[in-house]
């Protein structure tokens, strides 16, 4: 069983992605994305459908022989189902324990007189090489099969349609796996998966892209280490254990009530974490978080601090259940749940909360970037009664603003330029402004390039929104309510009356655009734009923004520390343009 070359690194993980398309040239590769999970990594054997033996990894060659073990633990069929098995098959995965799991675990160990267990991964260890399998039952392991190894009689050509031939055989395969037909979808899509850790109730270290047909694997082979169709992205995790304080709950832009642990201050990856967040009222149902508990709480990659699980043997008595409040907290209005969803929303567009949040984003860099409108001028216009919609900060006057606290005559001059000047950012950047559901930066270029004007988009049914490439039928009836609504038509007629323009700021319109039919790549860090910025700016001109080099991509825009995409480009013979050399090119029309 060879080991998984891997990185923390996402330039890192991307040169591996070049390399591997180097090495099958000119040929499409499907790409398969996995959880990796955190326990004992095992391999287990079937003989004519029977489990003879099941062994842990050792160190590559030799392993402890667990098979006592194995058939304890839960999910692991004694005999594989169907009658077309194959003759010999062994399947690799990993042997692990359900946080949730380890929480009841921990409470019968304090009953017992006997300490708690630090983690699932040391238990999981301990516990498989023990020599009393009914131990090893009590615990509660659970197996997920994500590998293969000697098989006689697979019928499987690629990695998805062996976790199906598994899932026949009654094995649990690896949960959450998606193919991608590219390598940046594939990046891209770890990213997401990073934001979700809070979902998962067993603990991983990193994510796995693999090579999806089996053709391929074997044309790439290995090294002596490591396979080289298939490499672990890893994120650095980190754990605290402190004491939740309380819990409250935050009203965002589109009215979703989002509830935040305040904790006892601790040291994490380096920073004091005070706060974490909770995510939405079916989290805290399911880990029973309650305010004074003591709570294991992870940061891994960059992502916001969040509570893996409560040290329940730690609870004192009489702790209440939190109770998920059942009216806004800053407007009163009854909160409703998303229909087939997670989150449960205040539905009063009116409501001074989500004004704030509103406010801020309208006013923020991707959207229609008023600069020196920050949180805390939000906070003293709209409590007081200076801005309660869009349409108002183009309504201030220069007394108004120099009569806030820290606003002076040259801050509040600069403030008033900055809300005019985006009088002219365009309809994609308005409606990415807007806060509309669904709607984020790249939906809006969407709608703006297919409908060029607010009044067009005003006459499109549903039907017709929903036929748009990109858009679907839940963003369209989402951008349809809006517009047809009493808020959203109130907010544009009013935006109208005042001068913001809703028209699409491409050049060229009635003519040939001068990116028409070419593609762009961005990167590296940018100083005039943000990613976003740029993107909208080359599809708005006619161009495709892409997210990977080839042969046929016609130009790279690169900021500093362009990194591989830059020498893979030198190397394509593709034009690199600075963004002072990509502005002079959209002049051109």
């Amino acid at each position: 069983m060879l080991s998984i070359d891997n990185t923390y690194s996402i330039e890192e993980l991307q040169k591996y992605g070049d390399r591997t398309a180097g090495l099958l040239p000119g040929e499409p590769i499907e790409w398969v994305v996995e959880l990796k999970i955190d326990g004992a990594a095992v391999s287990l054997l079937y003989e004519d459908g029977l489990l003879v033996r099941g062994l842990t990894r050792g160190n590559g060659r030799v392993g402890d022989d667990i098979t006592h073990n194995i058939r304890a633990v839960k999910g692991v069929p004694l005999r594989l189902t169907g009658t077309d098995v194959p003759a010999v098959l062994e399947v690799r995965g990993e042997i692990y324990m359900a946080n949730s799991d380890l929480v009841l675990l921990n409470e019968a160990q304090k009953q017992k007189g006997e300490p708690p267990f630090a983690n699932t991964r040391n238990v999981t260890a301990g516990s498989i090489r023990l020599l009393d399998p009914r131990i090893c039952a009590d615990r509660r392991l659970r197996l997920f099969c994500h590998g293969v190894g000697h098989v006689e009689g697979l019928r499987s050509r690629t990695h998805m349609d062996f976790l199906d031939e598994l899932r026949a055989y009654g094995l649990p395969a690896t949960p959450m796996v998606e193919r991608f037909d590219s390598f940046p979808a594939a990046v891209e899509h770890c990213l997401e998966l990073i934001e979700r850790l809070h979902e998962l109730d067993f603990e991983i270290d990193g994510l796995v892209l693999k090579v999806n047909r089996f053709d391929q694997r074997q044309r790439l082979g290995s090294t002596a280490k490591s396979p080289r169709w298939l490499i672990a992205y890893k994120f650095e995790k980190y754990e605290a254990t402190t004491r939740l304080n309380k819990i409250r709950v935050q009203v965002g832009k589109t009215g979703a009530i989002t509830p935040v642990a305040d904790l006892e201050p601790v040291e994490l990856a380096g920073t004091i974490v005070s706060r974490a967040s909770l995510h939405n009222a079916d989290e805290i149902e399911r880990k029973d978080t309650r305010q004074g508990d003591v709570v294991v709480v992870e940061k891994a990659g960059k992502i916001i601090p969040h509570i893996v699980r409560v040290e329940k043997h730690e609870r004192r008595a009489g702790l209440p259940r939190f109770v998920f409040p059942s009216e806004c907290p800053e407007c009163g209005t009854c909160l409703v749940k998303d229909e087939g969803g997670v989150y449960i929303r205040c539905p009063n567009l009116k409501c001074p909360a989500q004004l704030k949040e509103r406010i801020r984003y309208y006013a923020s860099r991707n959207a229609m970037d008023i600069e020196g409108l920050g949180e805390v001028l939000v906070d003293q216009l709209v409590d007081g009664g200076l801005v309660a919609s869009y349409g108002d900060l183009y309504r201030l006057k220069l007394d108004q603003l120099m009569g806030l606290e820290r606003m002076g005559r040259k801050s509040s001059e600069n403030l008033l330029a900055g809300i005019e000047a985006s009088k002219e950012r365009g309809l994609a950047r308005l409606l990415g402004a807007l806060s509309i559901r669904h709607v984020g930066t790249r939906v809006a270029v969407v709608l703006a390039q297919n409908f060029g004007s607010i009044g067009a988009l005003l006459d499109a049914d549903v039907e017709k929104l929903g036929t748009i490439n990109e858009i679907g039928p839940i963003i369209a009836e989402s951008v349809h309510d809006y517009l047809h609504g009493p808020f959203g038509r109130e907010t544009i007629d009013d935006l109208k009356s005042l001068g913001v323009q809703m028209e699409s700021t491409a050049r060229g319109v009635e003519g040939v655009k001068v990116l028409e039919g070419k593609t762009l790549v961005v990167t590296g860090m940018l100083t005039k734009h943000t990613r976003d910025q740029i993107n909208e700016l080359i599809t708005t001109h006619g161009g495709r923004a892409a997210s990977s080099i080839s042969k046929k991509t016609d130009f790279l825009v690169a900021g500093e520390k362009a990194g591989s995409k830059l020498s893979k480009a030198q190397q394509l013979g593709v034009t690199v343009l600075t963004e002072e050399e990509f502005e002079e090119l959209l002049l051109r029309e």
